[in-house]
């Protein structure tokens, strides 16, 4: 076999992506942008002057705090499960 050759998979190597983990993927996605504009709106009406400590402000802060832990916490999720499907797999389950 030469350098350039494609390499071929076997089907075991392959796992397919299952619903739920696309699901926790996007979520955990969808969590960091979340968490970034949040931030983003927080500089914007810090500077505008905004009264940080009435309305929605309080919600935004707390979200800029819990969004990327429970970010990390579904990625961290989505790679456990990943390993335990290949470990399974691996083993002839």
């Amino acid at each position: 076999m030469s350098p350039s050759a494609p390499r071929t998979s076997k089907p075991a190597d392959d796992l397919p992506v299952r619903r739920i983990d696309r699901i926790l993927a996007f979520m955990s996605l969808g969590l960091v942008v979340l968490s970034i504009v949040c931030f983003a709106a927080i500089i914007i009406g810090s500077r505008s002057g905004a009264d940080m400590r009435t309305g929605l402000w309080p919600a935004l802060g707390t979200t800029v705090y819990i969004a990327p832990i429970v970010a990390f916490l579904l990625l961290l999720t989505v790679l456990i499960m990943t390993f335990i499907r290949k470990a399974r797999v691996g083993k002839g389950r």
